[in-house]
């Protein structure tokens, strides 16, 4: 098998990081670069030697007919774009979340049943050293039964292209929970090997980006555009067997410092992700372990198990089904932030 044949729909900074992720694979490349703005895709392209550079994801997919793509695009066009690659016979790499409801994202895992080839979603936390690190203690058995887990990714000032699609209900679905909320739930599920959300009450605030206050360095600013979406959101998730999770998650919020963790409360032990140890009680003393972990590229590994998955055609890590899973219970949180009342997942 020769070179993976990759096209990359979305020029902006996440699909300039999945760039540079397949430049660093001996097996793929880049062969075609899609962007609505021409002139980003001309200058990303230049920067990689691709020559191939498209306005319109649909003329490259039937001209240039790729091994599978990237997409990289904004929320509201995952699903169709994700569609229609595979319905041409193209493996697809999704970014989260995966689409902007769960209603699309059923409709992306209809699509790759159909055409038999590989959906994934981008899910890179999962593919930190930490994370599989407490995994294994997790499913090891080594916290006992899992009761309590609480899931925080706060950014104080994080508001990502303000005015832009980002900000835009109608292109993106919402703020934080849709955007970094994926990252988070899917992490925190996949930790304890994926036990069924229940149901969820949720809240959504928006104060401070209704301020033009805390915005942050990722996305492209567009001056005068909306805001109309949550800057925090926070919810307690029951799950089947019993346990819950506690979500609290912004783009801004007058907190004293950005925090992410996961942390897992089970009857024997617990388990912090940042940093990762353990701790538990032994012989009526505290007792708190660290795991030594080395860093990992995120971007770069989960690009590797894509490729990989494709070449040996095995299933991808961040099963699509999961992202449905995550997508049901986003929605249930906006459900209830909107109804007041605790919400079925």
């Amino acid at each position: 098998m020769g070179k993976l044949r990759i096209g990359l729909i979305g020029a902006g900074c996440i699909g300039t990081v999945h760039a540079n992720s397949v430049k660093s694979i001996e097996e793929a490349e880049l062969s075609a670069i899609v962007d609505i703005r021409l002139e980003r895709a001309k200058a990303l392209a230049e920067e990689h030697g691709v020559e191939k550079v498209y306005e319109d994801y649909v003329e490259m997919l039937d001209r240039e007919q790729p091994d599978a793509v990237i997409i990289a695009t904004p929320n509201y066009l995952h699903a169709k774009m994700t569609i229609d690659a595979l319905n041409r016979g193209v493996h697809v790499f999704c970014e989260k979340p995966m689409a902007m409801n769960a209603g699309e994202a059923e409709k992306m895992v209809e699509a790759r049943n159909k055409s038999g080839k590989i959906l994934m979603l981008g899910m890179c936390q999962r593919f930190r050293n930490d994370s599989k690190a407490i995994r294994n203690v997790v499913l090891g058995g080594e916290l006992g039964s899992v009761y309590f887990t609480k899931i925080t990714l706060l950014r104080r000032a994080g508001i990502p292209g303000m005015g832009s699609w980002f900000t835009t209900k109608a292109f993106s679905g919402g703020g934080p929970l849709i955007d970094l909320g994926p990252h988070v739930l899917d992490l925190a599920l996949w930790l304890q090997d994926f036990p069924r959300p229940v149901s969820a009450k949720g809240y959504t605030f928006s104060k401070l980006g209704t301020q033009n206050k805390c915005l942050g360095g990722w996305g492209i600013p567009e001056p005068g555009g909306p805001f109309d979406v949550e800057d925090l959101a926070v919810a307690l998730i029951r799950l089947e067997g019993g346990g819950v999770m506690y979500l609290e998650t912004s783009w801004a919020l007058y907190t004293k410092d950005d925090t992410f963790n996961i942390i897992l409360s089970g009857d024997k032990a617990g388990a912090s992700l940042t940093p990762p140890c353990k701790f538990t009680e032994v012989d009526g003393k505290w007792v708190e372990t660290g795991i030594e972990c080395q860093e990992a590229n995120v971007y770069l590994e989960e690009m590797k198990h894509f490729v990989e998955c494709i070449r040996r055609n095995t299933s991808p890590g961040p099963l699509p089904e999961h992202g449905v899973i995550v997508m049901r219970l986003i929605d249930a949180i906006y459900r209830s932030a909107s109804t007041g009342n605790e919400e079925k997942v």
